[in-house]
């Protein structure tokens, strides 16, 4: 265990990042799974609502440091290509 006090004060911090982190991950994964189903369903007007919703979760993720910003692009790509195949 840490001793000396800003040690102590960083395993604080280091853990509600943690945390924060951990919520915005599990947020996405939702989010990118709730649109994988709304494509496979094939309703068009809720695929474009979750295609918006994920688009602005992966660019947050990104702006919080929690993803980086190719692999953010890539999967925005992917579920554009998805997004497009199914609308056509």
């Amino acid at each position: 265990m840490a001793q000396i006090k800003s040690a102590m004060k960083r395993i604080k911090t280091n853990e509600k990042a943690r945390l924060r982190n951990k919520a915005v991950k599990t947020g996405l994964k939702t989010t990118l799974k709730n649109f994988n189903e709304t494509v496979e369903a094939g309703d068009k007007e809720k695929a474009t609502v979750a295609y918006n919703t994920a688009v602005k979760k992966l660019d947050q993720a990104v702006t919080k440091g929690i993803m980086h910003k190719n692999s953010a692009a890539r999967k925005k790509s992917t579920i554009a290509r998805a997004f497009n195949s199914m609308t056509d």
